[in-house]
């Protein structure tokens, strides 16, 4: 069975982690998942006190973010990606420098030496300019920047619509299944 990483970090956004592991679930993937301290208390704080919980059930490893001996921290172990999301900057600085000093960020760094896809949803806004250039760094070095942009074409309803399309595009670009989120039609200029 195809295996990602979903990485998350403590940035605002905690439903887009939920998100992308339903979609990445939905899509037949394994999901091997590592939270951050600060991402713990994020998804409590924006989801809920089971948050945690009914994350951690959507994956089918859960590795603790201090284990830099975990297998996920070697380029031998066979995953298709990763996806760090939502990627706080301090989370983005660390990957941008190499700086592999928790779980995550490794995990990240592997991927990028190993060069397979790295997928960040950076979350922050205003951009100062050390963001711009980490995100230049790490794009440099193949990953993906992808800040959660909502898909206003999609007419979403709801917060839920609009982080389901995101965290389905973010899957989409692992390019390991058919796509999932709704793509334009420019005959229709609404949703399809």
């Amino acid at each position: 069975m195809t295996r990602v990483i979903l990485g998350v970090s403590g940035a605002s956004g905690a439903m887009l982690a939920m998100d992308c592991a339903k979609s990445l679930r939905a899509a037949g993937v394994a999901v091997d998942l590592v939270v951050s301290a600060m991402a713990e208390r994020t998804l409590a704080l924006e989801i809920g006190p089971g948050a945690q919980d009914a994350l951690v059930a959507l994956a089918d490893r859960v590795h603790p973010l201090g284990n830099l001996g975990a297998a996920i921290a070697s380029g031998s172990y066979p995953v298709a990606g990763m996806i760090v999301v939502p990627c706080s900057m301090r989370s983005l600085a660390a990957i941008a420098q190499g700086f592999d000093d928790n779980l995550l960020t490794r995990a990240a760094g592997v991927q990028l030496k190993e060069r397979r896809p790295l997928i960040l949803l950076a979350r922050e806004a205003p951009l100062t300019l050390a963001h711009l250039r980490n995100m230049t760094a790490v794009t440099e070095m193949g990953a993906i920047v992808m800040p959660p942009v909502p898909a206003f074409y999609t007419l979403p309803q709801t917060t839920a619509d609009i982080t389901a399309q995101i965290a389905a595009r973010a899957v989409d670009l692992l390019r390991l299944a058919p796509p999932q989120a709704m793509a334009w039609d420019p005959k229709e200029g609404k949703r399809p």
